[in-house]
């Protein structure tokens, strides 16, 4: 395979993912980005623990990963521990 045809490869893949975002993204409450992924999910909690250096526990349920080379993006519970920014939003209400 060349440098090329993985490129094509990648941005294809890519493209599949943020199509799959825009459809998944009603179903959804909030968004959660860390310093290595992007999260959307129905239930967040937030933890921060008394450690040297601080960390902070994220707890996400009924979540759905942005990772492009992740098989299975929809996740029941995932549980994040990092010493870095985390950026919790949560989704406008869509009408029904």
């Amino acid at each position: 395979m060349s440098e090329e045809d993985l490129e094509r490869y990648e941005a294809e893949i890519e493209l599949a993912l943020v199509q799959e975002y825009r459809t998944v993204l009603p179903l959804f409450r909030y968004v959660v980005e860390t310093e290595r992924r992007f999260y959307l999910a129905n239930d967040v909690k937030i933890t921060v623990l008394q450690s040297n250096p601080t960390a902070v526990e994220i707890e996400l349920d009924d979540a759905w990963v942005w990772d492009m080379y992740r098989p299975a993006r929809f996740v029941p519970h995932a549980r994040v521990i990092t010493f870095r920014d985390v950026n919790v939003e949560r989704l406008p209400e869509r009408d029904s």
